[in-house]
């Protein structure tokens, strides 16, 4: 942008400038903005030169095609009739999947298309036509590849118990998006929590309470402790299992088990910072003080 006006002009010198930053093809000369030779020798080495493509460049299906096989996120610029134009998003999408968010409404209803980007992230969904978040071999796709997808899933999908084990499988936390009756599914819940404990906080109240689930969650990560019910905070099995791995989750213990010195001295083992929890009388305890020092 600082160049002298004859070096914006010079074909070797914005050349040189768009393939660092395709940004440079904005302070080109008019005339090599809407060169048609020039255009595609720029966006083949940075496809958001498009975007300071003349208008009718934009709209050149080779100009944008070479654009988005260079950077899918080049679709963005090009013409209306070319978001439409299923090879040219095909293109895209192969290259970056969230192109499919430039696409024409009409190709983001199409099963091909929408197929293409949510094999790379299954999150593309999001901009799939409400059809095909409907389509169970879509959503199935979706899931499987990256669990959080299911947020955009249909409802009626969210009841769908296949469905909802391969996204929780993939992550547990898309437990929050399944059905109430799926939430209360031992099954489900244990697929859930052994791929990430936390989704605990979703499942359904007496799955909380279900020493099983609540072992496995905290087996994957100590602090579902807090989320189990008030029995299981009191059983020293799942509070020992939880005080191992990180000696803070004391914090979510029963009163009783936070009075109980083999808990306590667990705990404070294995993080000092643990002590502020203990009982009154355990503080008193030289043992226990110096196992947290």
């Amino acid at each position: 942008q600082y160049a002298a006006t004859e070096l914006r002009a010079d074909r070797e010198v914005v050349l040189a400038a768009v393939e660092r930053n395709g940004e440079a093809l904005r302070y080109a000369a008019t005339e090599l903005r809407a060169d048609r030779e020039f255009v595609l020798a720029a966006v083949e080495r940075n496809g958001e030169a498009l975007q300071y493509a003349a208008t009718e460049l934009r709209a050149d299906r080779e100009v944008v095609l070479a654009a988005v096989e260079q950077d899918g996120e080049a679709l963005q610029y090009a013409a209306a009739e070319l978001c439409a134009d299923c090879k040219v998003v095909l293109a895209a999408i192969t290259q970056w999947c969230w192109a499919l968010k430039f696409s024409a409404t009409e190709l983001r209803a199409d099963r091909e298309v929408v197929l293409a980007a949510v094999e790379q992230d299954g999150q593309a969904l999001q901009y799939a036509a409400t059809e095909l978040r409907a389509d169970r071999e879509v959503v199935l796709t979706a899931v499987r590849q990256n669990g959080e997808a299911f947020q955009y899933a249909a409802t009626e999908l969210r009841a769908d118990r296949e469905v909802v084990l391969a996204a929780v499988r993939q992550n547990g936390e898309a437990l929050q998006y399944a059905a109430t009756e799926l939430r209360a599914d031992r099954e489900v819940v244990l697929a859930a929590v052994e791929q990430d404990g936390e989704a605990l906080q979703y499942a359904a109240a007496e799955l909380c309470a279900d020493c099983k689930v609540v072992l496995a969650a905290i087996t994957q990560w100590c602090w579902a402790l807090k989320f189990s019910a008030t029995e299981l905070r009191a059983d020293r099995e799942v509070v020992l299992a939880a005080v191992e791995q990180d000696g803070q989750a004391l914090q979510y213990a029963a009163t009783e088990l936070r009075a109980d010195r083999e808990v306590v001295l667990t705990a404070v083992r294995q993080n000092g910072e643990a002590f502020q929890y203990a009982a009154t009388e355990l503080r008193a305890d030289r043992e226990v003080v110096l196992a947290a020092v």
